[in-house]
């Protein structure tokens, strides 16, 4: 399962709840405002790192580059478009729902 999140609202609880509940190693896929959770030096940089350890953790490049994110939680992976085309190809989709 590929665990993908696209909005910039989502809070450290909601975060926590995907934590829970993703599988260890599942990957999990920023995109979109999602990508504004992996900016390093944020509130949700420590839930980020810890995320890191247990799953492939990536970043879409293209939407890090037009919100003007530059730095990223170490141990997060920026994917252009063929890197998520790919990580689609190979894992079944759960889109991450705000709570």
């Amino acid at each position: 399962m590929l665990y993908t999140i696209n909005y910039a609202s989502i809070s450290s609880k909601n975060l926590e709840a995907l934590m829970d509940l993703c599988p260890e190693g599942a990957p999990v896929l920023f995109y979109e405002d999602g990508v504004y959770a992996c900016f390093k030096g944020t509130s949700m940089s420590g839930l980020i790192e810890r995320l890191t350890v247990t799953n492939p953790t990536y970043a879409l490049i293209e939407d890090m580059e037009a919100r003007g994110i530059t730095s990223i939680v170490a141990g997060v992976e920026a994917v252009d478009y063929a890197g998520f085309v790919e990580l689609e190809e190979n894992h079944n989709v759960v889109p991450w729902l705000r709570n």
